[in-house]
């Protein structure tokens, strides 16, 4: 096909095309996945409570594939991409994890910019868990 204005046209079309396409068949699959338990909103609610390092507090490593008990908690405050705020961002890592964490948002970086790595109060707790 010659690189022509309606060429390009119809080549936008059919990819605009294709992608509803995919994403309605994604929808599709997605309606046949079971609902999640009522369960997971108090879940939610858990895992906020054990970030206050409670009495109890089993969490795992937030890496992906990791199941060693987290150890230390690592905070990262920035600036927000738009300018207009604050992020923070926390995870839950084990020692080998912890050791490899680095800020990665140094480019956002203002004024009251934290990278902060903590001990979890419970450790001895989840060593034995």
């Amino acid at each position: 096909m010659a690189d022509t204005k309606s060429g390009r046209e119809k080549q936008a079309d059919n990819e605009e095309r294709r992608q509803r396409e995919r994403e309605i068949t994604e929808a599709r699959t997605r309606a046949d996945e079971a609902e999640p338990p009522e369960e997971t909103e108090d879940a939610t609610d858990d895992t906020r409570r054990e970030s206050d390092d409670g009495p109890g507090s089993s969490r795992r490593c937030h890496r992906r594939g990791c199941d060693e008990p987290a150890t230390f908690e690592v905070l990262e405050r920035y600036q927000e991409e738009t300018g207009h705020g604050a992020v923070e961002a926390t995870a839950a890592l084990c020692r080998e994890h912890a050791d490899e964490e680095s800020p990665t948002n140094l480019d956002l970086a203002y004024d009251e910019y934290v990278f902060r790595v903590t001990p979890l109060s419970s450790m001895s707790e989840t060593d034995t868990a």
